[in-house]
């Protein structure tokens, strides 16, 4: 099935609640899985299903967005027709730079929906990471003649719990999306919104001009919950892995999902569904010494003279001798120096540790480490 659709990924804001990791990136710009972003699993999601126009809204410092995925030429996007559009936003008046929502984000890329020639919208947020074929989604959409397609995926109960403000969905036995609910307490089976969505392009525009004349800014809030009579709007249920990304102790803990065989055939395994990222060409990871690495993910470049355990590590990373790392994610070209011993750790990059220094977290509550520190 070829889609006439094209997609558009909100890269999101530098969210607070993961702490010191987005203070200079978007979420959507925030490493993970040793060589990739995140933004990495939304463009190949629509690579992958044939989508070839995609937009990526910006909002403040999104160098690092810009960098990475450069002219799109890593996913074939690099195209003359159509291919990968920045969609920064425009300082006004009214707006100096920085998108309060969903709502204000679509309708500050209006000229482009417009001028695409496509009739539909595949539209993904930032926070929750899954790798999906957007074509049955689609498929989905015309079988219910719906306005407007929402994804969901059955969260647990643990998962649920650890989520920033989740949005769960009351679904009909046909499909119908009948209630929204905003951060329940107790939801049973709760049905979580991915913030991904499927609409009608023209219909879109239209509601978000309506929802930010009425002061909404946020689209769940703003035009799902205020159109569930009036609109037919139905969730799509994804089945498979999903990492929601809503806190700090989500992203240490889906970063240490990709050690679990069964996560990472899923993620990495699929030759249909491949995972593109920038390439950066570096020397094989080299162990000196007594240099060990057990259950790990580690990436091109590295060097270990020391004993790393349970972790993943970026390019480029240093680990000294007798160094200890044991459940810890360490950024590109970071170092750690000989006799430290580091535990639930997460290190951004450019991060220096000096000789014999400790640092030692939770699972449930890592010890971040700015980018370029020096300890």
């Amino acid at each position: 099935m070829t889609i006439d659709a094209l997609g558009v990924i909100y890269t999101g804001a530098n969210e607070y609640y993961m702490q010191e990791l987005t203070q200079s990136r978007s979420i959507a710009a925030l490493p993970i899985y040793a060589r990739y972003r995140l933004i990495d699993f939304f463009l190949s999601n629509f690579v992958n299903s044939d989508v070839h126009n995609v937009g990526v809204i910006t909002q403040k410092n999104y160098r690092s967005i810009m960098d990475h995925i450069g002219g799109g030429r890593e996913w074939d996007l690099n195209r003359k027709r159509d291919g990968l559009f920045i969609l920064p936003p425009y300082g006004t008046a009214g707006n100096p730079g920085f998108y309060n929502g969903t709502v204000e984000a679509l309708c500050g890329i209006r000229d482009y929906l417009e001028k695409s020639s496509q009739k539909y919208v595949i539209f993904s947020d930032s926070t929750v990471l899954y790798k999906a074929d957007f074509r049955p989604m689609i498929e989905y959409h015309l079988s219910k003649k719906a306005d407007i397609t929402m994804m969901y995926w059955h969260a647990d109960e643990e998962e649920f719990q650890s989520m920033h403000n989740p949005v769960v969905f009351d679904v009909a036995r046909g499909g119908r999306i009948k209630g929204v609910a905003f951060n329940p307490a107790n939801p049973e089976g709760p049905r979580v919104a991915t913030g991904t969505f499927v609409a009608d392009k023209s219909l879109i525009i239209r509601l978000c001009d309506a929802a930010l004349s009425m002061g909404e800014t946020r689209f769940i809030e703003g035009v799902i919950a205020k159109n569930l009579e009036g609109l037919r709007i139905y969730g799509y249920r994804h089945n498979g892995y999903v990492a929601a990304l809503h806190s700090t102790r989500n992203y240490f803990k889906a970063c240490m999902d990709v050690l679990d065989d069964k996560v990472r055939a899923e993620l990495f395994l699929n030759d249909q569904m491949p995972v593109y990222t920038k390439v950066r060409d570096e020397i094989p990871t080299r162990y000196v010494g007594e240099g060990t690495a057990v259950n790990s993910s580690l990436a091109d470049g590295c060097i270990i003279g020391g004993n790393v355990e349970n972790s993943v590590l970026f390019r480029g990373v240093k680990i000294g001798k007798n160094a200890v790392v044991k459940n810890c994610i360490i950024f590109q070209d970071c170092e750690i120096m000989d006799g430290c011993v580091l535990e639930n750790v997460i290190l951004d990059k450019d991060v220096i540790v000096r000789n014999g220094k400790t640092l030692m977290g939770a699972a449930s509550y890592p010890v971040v480490i700015a980018k370029g520190s020096v300890i």
